[in-house]
């Protein structure tokens, strides 16, 4: 049984979207388990660059399966666009499946997500405005959520339209002095969605679980990072789901014990999008050489600027933890090729007491100051490195450091965006 698990160890954007579509190259199906558009993979062939947002990364490979589990949530326009504009660059998409037990952003769902943000004085979350939390609100309030089953079906989504719409038009008029939808636009234009998905719609579980069954090799994909985890991450600012290695049983229907490897993918420093505390965040005048430049440290979905900071090996220990990862992908160590010094964060300070474990309590992580470890830079450049010894010896100690405080082997390393500028210390297929 050939299973692996591709997770993000951070606060996402951590590269996840390379590493899925180099191994890819030898997977049969690939399998999106929670999250939403609001997430982005980039992936480089050759000198072509491709944004993606639901689509799995192993699209870009001709005959590989590609499905959307039901635990993602899915904006059926943003869907249809992404493949339209795939197969205008070429690309293939009739590999495409999307779990009947999906559950579907509707148009109400990002304007209710931009107008709660609005409302907010303090305590904004971030939210990229994209609906996703709404509709994850919706599936666990159960009496507004729609599904794709529900939208393939003509009749079944006229009247769940029609019951839903009216409750969520009072919330929008009463709450928000929003003006509020129209039924009629709103089923016209689904039904064309419907029509559209309708073939491609399939029990996933079944699907997915077969394949596993006659031994092909089958890669589980998440969006965002560990620490955007609603239930593991830095609560409340979090995305709506489990994008950790536990999400992929709830959002697939494919049990734990078919799951053979836990891959986690972390930058060589940090970086996060949105509000929370970053114990080690580097100030304003200290970030663009992270951020810009070979960085390019700018959000897929959103654009907008990322957060940058060391490395830091108290989150590292935790995700890896909480995820049962079995190895690790360390990206963009590139783009540290001109720091005379490195940090990476040993442990944290709170008030004269020394933590090395990642704490709940926000309020204690935003007093969190980093204990800082200082390592020699190595200076040139590692881009064409293809084995572990070609590159300084520097960068291999760094490397080191890093899996000593995460406590997991350093399996693949990144050292460029195309798919070649990687160095594979240990097969993960096999």
């Amino acid at each position: 049984m050939q299973t692996v698990v591709v997770v993000g160890l951070q606060w996402g954007d951590e590269g996840k979207g390379k590493i899925t579509d180099l191994l890819t190259a030898d997977a049969h199906v690939v399998v999106r388990y929670q999250g939403g558009n609001n997430a982005g993979h980039t992936v480089v062939v050759g000198d072509q660059e491709f944004k993606l947002h639901l689509i799995p990364s192993g699209i870009l490979y001709p005959g590989t399966l590609c499905v959307l589990g039901n635990g993602v949530v899915i904006n059926p326009k943003v869907l249809l666009e992404e493949m339209d504009g795939l197969t205008a660059r070429g690309i293939d998409v009739s590999g495409i499946r999307i779990s009947d037990r999906a559950h579907v952003i509707m148009p109400y769902h990002p304007i209710i997500d931009r107008l709660e943000e609005d409302s907010r004085t303090v305590g904004k979350i971030g939210t990229t405005g994209r609906g996703i939390g709404p509709a994850y609100v919706d599936k666990y309030n159960r009496y507004d959520a729609i599904r794709m089953v529900d939208l393939i079906q003509p009749e079944v989504f006229a009247e769940r339209l029609q019951e839903v719409l009216e409750r969520k038009n009072r919330l929008l008029k009463d709450f928000y002095g929003h003006e509020g939808l129209n039924y009629e636009a709103i089923l016209k234009e689904y039904q064309g969605y419907a029509d559209r998905l309708r073939e491609r719609v399939v029990d996933a579980s079944l699907l997915v679980n077969e394949a596993i069954d006659r031994g092909d090799k089958v890669l589980f994909e998440g969006a965002q990072g560990s620490l955007l985890d609603v239930d593991h991450g830095t609560f409340p600012f979090v995305s709506s789901s489990n994008p950790g290695s536990a999400g992929v049983s709830a959002g697939t229907g494919v049990g734990p014990t078919k799951i053979s490897k836990v891959l986690g993918v972390l930058k060589a420093y940090s970086t996060r999008v949105g509000e929370g505390p970053f114990p080690t965040e580097l100030p304003d005048d200290e970030v663009s050489k992270l951020r810009d430049g070979r960085g390019r440290e700018y959000g897929v979905t959103t654009g907008r600027a990322r957060r940058c900071g060391w490395f830091d090996g108290v989150i590292a220990r935790y995700s890896i933890r909480v995820n049962g990862v079995t190895s690790l992908v360390v990206m963009k160590l590139d783009v540290l090729d001109n720091f005379e010094t490195i940090k990476v964060c040993t442990a944290y300070r709170y008030r004269g007491e020394l933590l090395r474990e990642f704490p709940s309590s926000l309020r204690v992580l935003a007093e969190c100051e980093p204990v800082y470890e200082e390592l020699p830079g190595w200076n040139c450049d590692t881009t064409g490195a293809r084995s572990y010894e070609d590159l300084p010896k520097a960068a291999q100690a760094y490397l080191e450091k890093v899996a000593e405080l995460a406590g997991a082997p350093v399996d693949m390393v990144s050292v460029g965006w195309r798919r070649d500028e990687t160095v594979i210390r240990k097969p993960i297929w096999g």
